[in-house]
């Protein structure tokens, strides 16, 4: 098991809006990373200072992976697959890309990636693109 772990943005929401997983936070093993992407994501839907001040503090306290030159080619690689594959509508990929992003960059740094979107991370998961990520749902 790697000692780095990624938590997605499902679990932060999870956690912020309802308080569903600082048990398992807080008994986590290993060193938490932070992905900018996951980032980007949670500043997008901050509507309260107190969202706002958890954002900057995850900023401050946990180094920040961000996708590499070639994770953004894969993604597209990738993405391009599943629409062949699943006939997906563009709209679905795009809601799609930022969590292949966020699974490439947690595959391209060995860490575990914690997530409560099974379904999208296992599908994204199944891509030769994506092999040896480390899934954790939640």
């Amino acid at each position: 098991m790697s000692d780095l772990v990624i938590l997605d943005t499902s679990i932060l929401i999870d956690e912020l809006r309802r308080g569903l997983h600082l048990d398992r936070i807080e008994s986590l093993t290993g060193l938490v990373r932070v992905s900018s992407v996951v980032l980007a994501e949670l500043w997008r839907g901050a509507t309260k200072p107190a969202e706002r001040s958890f954002l900057r503090a995850l900023e401050k306290n946990h180094p920040i992976l961000t996708p590499t030159r070639q994770n953004w080619l894969d993604s597209g690689q990738l993405l391009g697959q599943v629409r062949k594959d699943r006939g997906f509508a563009p709209e679905k990929l795009r809601g799609l890309h930022f969590d292949v992003l966020i699974a490439l960059t947690a595959r391209s740094n060995g860490a575990r990636l914690a997530t409560s979107d099974r379904a999208d991370f296992e599908l994204i998961a199944s891509y030769r693109a994506a092999k040896g990520l480390m899934l954790e749902i939640w």
